[in-house]
């Protein structure tokens, strides 16, 4: 496993520790979200080498890797505290010789890295508005002809009649989380204003511009949608 300069951190030490803690009442949603990825991408080759894009501490990771052992892995994140509880649960695992650690961002990948599938697994509502293109490009730059792009994230037209319902489901995954009255109340504008939540049509629009020619949605729960597509 190796790193690249360190670039940029989003969380600290006890943060990145207690993440897998704090998403783990969402196991039921996240659970069913790897198993369908496992779905989508079982007729890749058998020595298929996979992006995962701010992998975080390596959910969707370990989920492929365990159902394609013969499969390799690099992990991107921007923040080193991340990568390196990611990096102690490979250890744990096992998957050392299979798993490459990157601290950076896509962009930074070299132009050669190429990949049988890329992954974005809730990280594109982190991506601002005029980026996002850029961002689902970099990521089509580096799939192979036929390689699979899935992206998932919390996506929703906020401006829609059924916005306040959908609401309303939403403060229920966040309560889970253990959200406070204080963030509850201020929802809808971290939806808007801290969050890029753009409608999942819009997302679709954006796919096909970055060379997937035919999105495909096949997840959604509440807010959090996923699409796979082959790049052209």
């Amino acid at each position: 496993m190796s790193m690249t300069k360190p670039t940029i951190d989003f969380f600290n030490k006890d943060a990145a520790q207690k993440y897998d803690e704090r998403n783990s009442k969402l196991a039921r949603i996240s659970d069913c979200l790897h198993f369908l990825t496992t779905l989508v991408l079982r007729d890749l080759p058998s020595n298929a080498r996979v992006l995962c894009v701010g992998v975080g501490t390596g959910a969707e990771l370990f989920s492929l890797a365990h159902t394609f052992p013969s499969w390799s892995f690099v992990a991107l994140d921007p923040s080193i505290e991340m990568l390196n509880v990611c990096r102690e649960r490979i250890k744990l695992a096992g998957l050392e010789n299979r798993c490459e650690l990157v601290h950076g961002f896509v962009q930074d990948l070299p132009r050669t890295a190429d990949f049988d599938a890329v992954l974005s697994m809730l990280v594109a509502h982190f991506i601002k508005s005029d980026d996002r293109l850029s961002f689902f490009q970099h990521m089509s730059k580096h799939l192979r002809r036929d390689g699979i792009l899935i992206n998932a994230e919390i996506g929703f037209d906020l401006n829609s009649a059924e916005f306040p319902e959908m609401l309303k489901g939403w403060e229920g995954v966040q309560t889970l989380m253990g959200a406070t009255p204080e963030s509850l109340a201020s929802l809808p504008s971290t939806l808007r204003d801290i969050l890029t939540v753009i409608p999942p049509s819009e997302t679709e629009a954006l796919l096909r511009q970055s060379g997937i020619a035919n999105p495909v949605r096949f997840f959604q729960a509440l807010m959090i949608c996923g699409w796979f597509g082959k790049k052209n």
